[in-house]
């Protein structure tokens, strides 16, 4: 496994790719809505992408149909754009990647529909604080494996498990590079983080069970094993000589 130590020119590329993937999600809030369909805002967010001299990465990317991912409800990650009426009560992922001046940025983040549950809204709070903790693992020296474990710990300890199907990945050069980051893993294991690498953290938080099932007809939508809710929230990340600095925060929330 190598993973790229990025130079300035490249971080300040991937760094570009990272804001707009952010904003594409920011702008794509407005359309998270009762009454549209999942097709709908990828359209919107299509558009958005070619407005701003971006392209979108998911788009014919290993035969993926569309723009964005769109993962509702039971929905873990992968979802395809389509038809679907978005209705009060749902828990919406929408899943960004774009493409400017070949370099990529990739973000996520849950879009509750009208009143969710209280059992929903616990989900996304916790999945939100996993991505945190894995974060608060982010500085030279440290080992990937403890963002992993520290994220599974967390969220065992809050009565969900963590999907260890999909991972985080190296990001900015190629729209998937070394390392895996793993959301469940041994403490103290991995290779060490060191300054100029670029990856994402995107914990995939379950209410049940922490298997998937990828849907046959499409071979992309990926499920919760027992039909319970899923969430997801995910950043691309840059380790610096300090700590790290979250390219796609532009909520400020971090």
């Amino acid at each position: 496994m190598s993973i790229r130590i990025k130079t300035a020119k490249q971080i300040e590329g991937i760094r570009k790719s990272a804001k707009l993937a952010a904003e594409t999600l920011k702008y794509l809030e407005q359309f998270a809505v009762a009454g549209n369909t999942t097709d709908f805002i990828n359209a919107k967010a299509h558009e958005f992408m070619l407005r701003h001299k971006a392209i979108p990465a998911t788009l014919n990317y290993n035969k993926f149909p569309k723009s964005i991912c769109t993962s509702v409800n039971d929905v873990v990650c992968h979802g395809i754009p389509g038809e679907y009426e978005l209705k009060d009560g749902d828990i919406l992922n929408i899943d960004v990647t774009t493409i400017l001046d070949g370099y990529y940025g990739d973000t996520c983040k849950m879009f509750p529909i009208g009143k969710i549950s209280e059992n929903a809204q616990k989900l996304i709070d916790v999945t939100k604080n996993c991505l945190k903790i894995g974060v608060d693992q982010c500085y030279p020296g440290n080992r990937f494996g403890n963002i992993g474990y520290e994220i599974n710990q967390y969220a065992v300890s809050q009565g969900y498990s963590v999907v260890y199907e999909f991972c985080g990945h190296g990001v900015g050069v190629a729209f998937h590079e070394d390392p895996e980051v793993c959301h469940v893993a041994d403490k103290n294991s991995g290779k060490r983080m060191r300054e100029g690498m670029i990856f994402t953290i995107e914990p995939m938080i379950n209410e049940g069970k922490a298997r998937t099932k990828i849907d046959k007809n499409d071979g992309w939508t990926a499920r919760t094993i027992d039909g319970k809710l899923s969430a997801q929230f995910e950043h691309t990340i840059l380790i610096t000589g300090q700590g790290c600095e979250l390219l796609t925060d532009v909520y400020g929330e971090y």
